[in-house]
């Protein structure tokens, strides 16, 4: 006899933590507390402590390299070199061109030229200092818009200087206008500042392979540069993800992983290698600084009628992901626009500076602080408000972007700045101030005298998920059991969670698709299939989608012991439920002592690779858009600024999780005003100049002001759940926002950020 029968909606209403809502996220409480288990806590009884030796130099020549001294001292186990590498040295993203270990050149300030591994980490470090190298210190190369033209300079590479070159023609290029501006904008290099330095535990293994416990975006491409350094077969080389303090980037190229299994392949000991925070500032890249030539024309009425561009990305000594940043930096070139006509050439190339790689806004950040720039510097010449203007030229639904693809899919770009624009204004200041909530804070540096109020605004257009025809794609495994007499499922994948609330989206999607409210997630490793990596705004979409498919493929398994078709079928609150609301089996009961475990890839649709030429072509898979305005108060005579508020809209197509969703447009925005405003890594003649937290600035929560956060939700009819990316977006739009505001209240040019007090003041 069967049960009695309910809706599935009155079934699925008893799920909680499903799709939509916002359940609390299982290494919250942990990480509120300091109880969480971060790579850095990483411990084993029998462990030897690595150290790495860098150049101090950015382009040397190595003439000597004598570890004998570091190697007897005592307590020391193993000191290494290239010549030690025992398969190949050399890795990379994109390109095979970043050593492991320097042979006979190094290329930037801190590139690894030794490790070796000792019973103490002090012992290590005073090691060290007794590696003996002898450099032929070399002139550096530093300017990234000579180095990609100047044939008479020294050649960083065989192939030179030039990683990727990218031009993009729409329309007429010779194209003319009523109204026409031009600037020259710089964007400094900026540090992803992640809390959690690298850190791993590497243990080797009786099969003659390693274990390596650590702290990264993309487990896989981390074992494949692994293993061809170690001359090991993949499943030799074992990953697992360990707790991660923070990523946005600086954690996709390799840091310690090679280094800390060689030590332990080497001593047949565990080795932990933890940087501190100075080693931090050289271990991992940056964002690209970049140098660009903006030209509009537009109508007298304001519609745009073309953008001429000339990007230069500096890459630094490596490639990294300089060939990407080119790309993106091309494809959203003329940003969330309508423009008919665009000539747009991008160049990446090698310098001394540091290495430059993925960051937040990999690739659209630079051109989005130019072209709303730009696009404030027109409404002026156009007597017109610059929130009008944006709206008046907005891409929506069936335009079509620089590359000629088509947007087949909700693009509200008017519409969020129309949100941004009419939210309430902070009120206008009269009478005795608060000094707390001028520039300058509690330091009493102004009464408000000198102080003006300025407005600005941000959009930005970015791609999700990796494009130009790379297949990208993530693999799930689910497993569904009685546990304690109760049906509970477990996720395994391979996509690391770096404070996105992976996890906890994971769990999510469980519980929909299969109506439970247990839903446990196995620790990412590689003993799963690939996931990708934990950037690009792409996780939600790509392993959400492996998560949703090994979830239904699992449902499926179960309406096949039933001999029932999958159509009309679902699982709703441990029960197998009919269309008509029929409960027809208790899934522990119809489970008992067996399990059904299913693995599925989600694929999105292809993307294809640029025109060489024309740089024509469907690139990218999707796009996020997000607007700011930024509220501002700036001290005329000493260049302070204060964000009074700083709102956003974003589309985010389906909010999975609300709260998350809000947090996330909350930590991005915070990462482009520390853009706008303080962030930057200070690079002289090749040399860093401020490697840590006490000279590289960074917001804190006093420097945050109050957030209006309006989401909205148009699905992507391509996209699972129709989700959009939405953790890049607010990032980028944040930094124009401010620096328009400030332009607003101080009259100023301004073309470089961050814009510091000596910008403002002239002095």
């Amino acid at each position: 006899m069967s049960a009695p029968a309910r809706s599935p909606q009155e079934l699925h209403d008893t799920i909680a933590g499903g799709i939509g809502e916002s359940p609390l996220r299982p290494d919250g409480t942990l990480k509120v507390r300091g109880e969480f288990a971060y790579s850095s806590d990483l411990w084993h009884e029998d462990m030897l402590w690595g150290a790495t030796l860098r150049s101090p130099h950015p382009h040397a020549r190595i003439v000597r390299l004598d570890v004998s001294r570091a190697l007897a001292q005592p307590g020391v186990h193993a000191v290494l070199t290239h010549e030690d590498v025992p398969g190949e040295n050399v890795y990379g993203l994109k390109y095979q061109d970043t050593p492991a270990l320097a042979a006979d050149l190094v290329r930037y300030q801190g590139e690894p030229v030794a490790i070796l591994a000792a019973d103490h980490p002090e012992i290590a470090r005073q090691a060290l200092k007794e590696i003996v190298v002898e450099y032929d210190v070399l002139e550096p190369i530093t300017d990234p818009e000579r180095a990609a033209h100047d044939d008479s300079l020294p050649k960083l590479h065989p192939d030179g200087n030039l990683v990727r070159h990218q031009r993009i023609v729409k329309g007429d290029p010779a194209a003319t206008a009523d109204v026409v501006v031009s600037g020259v904008y710089e964007l400094g290099m900026q540090d992803q500042a992640f809390l959690g330095p690298e850190s791993g535990l590497a243990v080797p293994a009786e099969d003659g392979g390693v274990d390596l416990y650590l702290a990264t975006q993309w487990l896989h491409v981390d074992q494949r540069q692994t293993a061809r350094a170690l001359g090991l077969p993949l499943e030799k080389v074992r990953l697992t993800l360990s707790g991660v303090g923070g990523a946005f980037g600086g954690r996709e190229d390799l840091s310690m992983q090679i280094h800390s299994c060689m030590l332990a392949l080497r001593t047949g000991r565990p080795v932990k290698m933890s940087y501190n925070r100075l080693e931090s500032f050289f271990g991992h890249v940056h964002r690209h600084p970049a140098k660009m030539y903006y030209e509009h024309g537009a109508t007298r009425e304001g519609k745009i009628v073309y953008v001429k561009a000339r990007m230069y990305f500096d890459g630094g000594a490596y490639a990294s992901k300089t060939p990407v940043v080119v790309g993106n930096g091309t494809t959203l070139s003329v940003g969330p626009y309508d423009v008919p006509n665009a000539h747009i050439e991008g160049w990446g190339v090698y310098t001394n500076n540091p290495t430059c790689g993925a960051m937040r806004g990999l690739g659209a950040v630079q051109p989005t602080y130019a072209y709303e720039s730009q696009m404030d510097k027109l409404a002026a010449a156009l007597g017109m408000d610059p929130a009008e203007l944006r709206i008046r030229n907005a891409l929506s639904e069936g335009s079509t972007v620089v590359t000629g693809q088509v947007v087949d899919f909700p693009a509200p770009v008017a519409e969020l700045v129309q949100r941004v624009r009419d939210l309430p204004l902070p009120p206008e200041p009269t009478g005795e101030r608060d000094i707390r909530e001028l520039p300058g804070g509690a330091s009493n540096t102004t009464h408000g005298e000198g102080v003006v109020r300025g407005v600005g605004y941000g959009v930005t257009i970015k791609n999700i998920s990796y494009a130009e025809g790379l297949d990208d794609y993530s693999t799930a495994r689910v497993r569904l059991e009685v546990l304690g007499g109760e049906a509970v499922a477990m996720v395994h994948t391979a996509a690391a969670e770096v404070g996105q609330g992976l996890v906890t989206l994971q769990q999510q999607i469980a519980r929909t698709e299969l109506g439970l409210t247990r839903v446990s997630v196995h620790p990412a490793d590689t003993s799963v299939g690939d996931a990708g990596s934990s950037s690009a705004s792409r996780q939600t979409y790509v392993t959400g989608g492996a998560v949703r498919n090994a979830c239904r493929a699992v449902a499926e398994a179960v309406y096949a012991r039933l001999g029932r078709p999958a159509e009309g079928m679902s699982l709703v609150g441990g029960k197998v439920v009919a269309a008509d609301g029929e409960v027809v089996a208790d899934l522990a009961d119809l489970l008992g002592d067996t399990a059904i475990e299913e693995t599925r890839e989600f694929h999105h649709r292809p993307t294809y690779p640029l025109d060489p030429e024309t740089g024509q072509g469907d690139a990218h898979v999707q796009y996020g858009f997000s607007a700011h305005r930024a509220v501002v108060d700036v001290d005329l005579d000493l260049g302070l600024v204060k964000v009074v508020q700083l709102d956003c809209a974003q589309d985010v197509g389906k909010a999975m999780n609300p709260d998350a969703v809000v947090a996330q447009i909350q930590g991005g925005s915070a990462q482009g005003l520390g853009l706008a405003v303080m962030e930057e890594i200070l690079v002289k003649d090749g040399k860093v100049r401020n490697p840590s937290f006490t000279d590289y600035l960074i917001p804190t929560i006093l420097d945050m002001p109050p957030m209006r956060v309006d989401v909205i939700e148009r699905p992507d009819p391509h996209a699972p759940y129709g989700v959009r990316g939405v953790g890049e977006p607010p990032t980028i739009s944040a930094t124009p926002a401010i620096a328009n505001a400030i332009r607003a209240a101080t009259g100023l040019e301004l073309p470089r950020v961050p814009i510091r007090p000596e910008h403002i003041t002239g002095v």
